[in-house]
């Protein structure tokens, strides 16, 4: 097979530029934290070759069955450690023993799943690098008072510290995407757990955002907060406006007030 067809029901969009492939391998910083990486969507391989010249032990997970014998015939080395399957259904740590990093240049389709899905295993993941929709990318990396930081934005850098690399433009895929795509850093931070129930917490920081328009007093309304809550100047303000550490403060508070 000499090569794949990119699938649009995939969100596939092949990045053809050698020199933008090495730049995102060389992104994943190396450390003592991980010894094996996972190559989410390696399609025909174009990080793949590079990758695999890495010290770490290299794995990759394509959900394109035209794309497995491709990669198995390029990269005879890796036969055993490509996997067959959807990383949003994969159980992650039956396969790949932890700690692990992440990579791939995500379909736009699934890049904010691939990212809620890494939350789940956040202690075993320490590190991920990703091109995705350069939307997507700044608002993940967005800070607070911005106008584009939402849920994912707050629930990523609540354990990692999220960095945006570079942009890169829609000439140098196959096809070419209508958009412009982002590449980002994610680290994993010592924060080793919240001061706060991490439920409650998630429900503050979601129902904030899902009317963002609106001040917290009356976004989280739905979470029926203590009357004794009513005159915080904290929920005079809008989501967008809090930083992680406030949006714990007032996770904090709402537990406090609630149990008295």
């Amino acid at each position: 097979m000499t090569s794949v067809k990119p699938k649009k029901f995939l969100g596939q969009h092949f990045l053809k530029d050698e020199g933008i492939a090495k730049k995102i391998v060389d992104s994943l910083l190396p450390n003592t934290q991980y010894q094996k990486v996972l190559e989410i969507g390696p399609g025909m391989g174009v990080l793949t070759k590079y990758l695999i010249k890495r010290e770490e032990e290299l794995y990759l997970i394509e959900l394109d069955r035209e794309s497995i014998p491709y990669l198995q015939s390029h990269f005879p080395a890796l036969s055993k450690r490509i996997i067959e399957g959807d990383f949003l259904q994969f159980h992650l740590l039956k396969t790949i023993p932890s700690p692990l990093a992440i990579i791939g240049n995500f379909p736009y389709n699934i890049s904010s799943q691939i990212f809620f899905r890494v939350l789940e295993y956040r202690d075993d993941i320490p590190q991920v690098v990703g091109m995705l929709q350069k939307e997507v990318a700044e608002r993940i990396c967005a800070k607070p008072g911005k106008k584009d930081i939402g849920i994912l934005s707050i629930l990523l850098q609540t354990w990692y510290d999220c960095e945006y690399l570079f942009t890169v433009d829609p000439s140098v895929f196959n096809p070419p995407p209508k958009v412009q795509s982002g590449v980002i850093r994610i680290q994993r931070n010592e924060r080793m757990s919240l001061e706060c129930d991490e439920s409650l917490f998630k429900s503050v920081v979601k129902s904030g955002f899902q009317q963002r328009r609106k001040t917290l007093r009356n976004a989280l309304k739905s979470l029926n907060l203590p009357i004794e809550m009513a005159e915080m100047p904290i929920l005079q303000k809008r989501a967008e406006q809090l930083s992680v550490e406030e949006f714990i403060s007032l996770t904090k508070d709402i537990a406090k007030y609630r149990s008295e």
